[in-house]
Formats: structure tokens, C-alpha cells, sequence
């Protein structure tokens, strides 16, 4: 599969601030792919592959895959702009979260499943469209 003995396939991490998988080519072999700052959606990352599997810690976190939807969806939400039913549903968790700070407190159980549920429901939404437009990467599978 990969020269890298142990891994599990497709693992998830936070790289600095973006949201990183690592998922099995066909034929074998592994594969990177990181979210675009510009776009949200997918570009190789391969050359981060080693560092990301040799230097877990500090600024490089291992994540569940329920985990890793959140952290994509928090991440394109804070750095996409754009209209329609996606950036909506954005803009809703936003003044979800807003309220918790300027209310200083946490969110609710009610309010932490709402923002949950928006960003599965996001990210299945975006990775949809990514993948009709052809991205390599797209899988709205992992949000389901």
C-alpha cells in the first residue's frame, strides 16, 4: 500500500491551520491532498506526506474523520466568501458562535449538535460541487 508500515488509510490531520488527508491512490500507494485557501477545495500536498506522518505534535494533530469535517468546514468557512445555500448555512453557524463569545459562555449540547449537523450538512454540499467540477480530491462520502 504505502511505505509507510501501520498507516491507515484514509488519515486525517490539522497541519498548521489547514485541514490535510492522506487517502490510497488506485493501484496503491498514498496520496495528499490539502483545502485551498482560495477556492476550498482540493490541491496535492504530497510533499507534506513525510513531515505529516514523522512530526505528529506541536502544529500537526491527528484527527477522526468527524473530527476532520469539522475542521474543513471551519476552515472554509472562515476564509471562502460567496453566496448561495452553502455560505448561508455558514453565516448561521457564525451567529451561532458569535452569540457563545459575546454571551460568554459555551454553547449549549442543543447549540454544539446544531453547529455539527450544519457542517456535515455543509461539507457534503461542497464536496458535491467539487466533485461535479472534477476535483481528484472531493469526498462528499465522509460527510454522511
Amino acid at each position: 500500500m504505502s511505505g509507510f508500515p501501520g498507516l491507515r488509510l484514509p488519515s486525517y490531520f490539522r497541519y498548521y491551520a489547514s485541514p490535510v488527508k492522506l487517502v490510497e491512490m488506485p493501484g496503491g500507494g498514498v496520496t495528499a491532498w490539502r483545502v485551498s485557501i482560495d477556492t476550498g477545495g482540493w490541491e496535492s500536498a504530497d510533499d507534506l506526506i513525510e513531515e505529516i506522518l514523522f512530526a505528529v505534535g506541536g502544529e500537526i494533530f491527528s484527527l477522526s474523520s468527524d473530527d476532520f469535517v469539522q475542521e474543513v468546514e471551519r476552515y472554509r468557512a472562515r476564509y471562502l466568501n460567496g453566496d448561495g445555500p452553502i455560505f448561508a448555512l455558514y453565516e448561521t453557524v457564525k451567529a451561532i458562535v458569535e452569540a457563545e463569545r459575546s454571551e460568554r459562555r459555551y454553547l449549549t449540547d442543543r447549540e454544539r449538535a446544531l453547529v455539527r449537523g450544519i457542517r456535515r450538512k455543509t461539507f457534503v454540499m461542497f464536496e458535491e460541487q467539487l466533485k461535479q467540477q472534477g476535483d481528484p480530491g472531493a469526498d462528499p462520502s465522509l460527510g454522511e
